[in-house]
């Protein structure tokens, strides 16, 4: 299927939904200095062919502008004429649809994701042991022993992409960038959107755990 043969209204609501979801999570203050992505993919799907809606470089995510999307391709490449680019990190956006088929990708810079990331930077994964909001990234098994993946983060993009490659765990809807913040995708935006609320939660609790161990404070 090509971009041209996607309904106007399947285009229009993954605008939309794009829209919602960026000022909900701006309402979260997660999105400064105009840092994080947000993607949803529209069409049919296959590991050589899809599109997807994502948000344009540089724009305040605080505000909303006509100028806030475009439509790119499974190379990152703009399908419609736009004077906008596409965010830095498209790339990342299109290895992930690659591997996992998902429907939408959702990408911060929160503090505890980068906290986080550094902290358990030397085992490349945080541990997470049992904690019950698990189940919102759909791991029902009681008291599972879960290991997020980070991977190196790099300026150079593209260098990012054989770290996500070699990382990304199926079970996982989700990888941590070092330093840099974490992208959580989804079947649809609704499940995004849990996932990333999912892990935003569990690396807070992980990070205030560790420094209960320590006797140290935890704000």
């Amino acid at each position: 299927m090509s971009f041209d043969q996607i309904s106007l209204q399947d285009k229009q609501e993954v605008l939309i939904k794009l829209r919602e979801i960026k000022d909900a999570f701006a309402a979260r203050n997660w999105f400064p200095g105009t840092a994080g992505n947000l993607s949803i993919r529209v069409g049919d799907y296959s590991p050589e062919q899809f599109y997807f809606g994502i948000t344009a470089s540089g724009k305040d995510k605080y505000i909303n502008t006509p100028e806030d999307f475009l439509f790119v391709d499974q190379n990152a490449q703009p399908v419609e004429a736009t004077n906008q680019r596409p965010s830095a990190e498209t790339l990342v956006h299109c290895e992930i649809y690659r591997l996992t088929g998902a429907g939408a990708i959702f990408h911060i810079h929160s503090v505890f994701s980068n906290v986080i990331s550094e902290y358990f930077w030397h085992r490349r994964s945080v541990p997470v042991d049992g904690v019950e909001l698990i189940k919102g990234l759909n791991i029902w098994e009681e008291e599972y022993q879960l290991e997020i993946p980070i991977v190196n983060n790099f300026a150079h993009i593209p260098s990012i992409i054989p770290e996500i490659t070699e990382s990304l765990n199926p079970i996982v809807p989700g990888i941590i960038l070092r330093k840099h913040g974490v992208y959580a995708w989804g079947a649809n935006a609704f499940e995004a959107k849990r996932h990333l609320e999912s892990f935003e939660f569990i690396f807070e609790y992980v990070y205030r755990l560790e420094m209960l161990k320590k006797g140290l404070p935890t704000e």
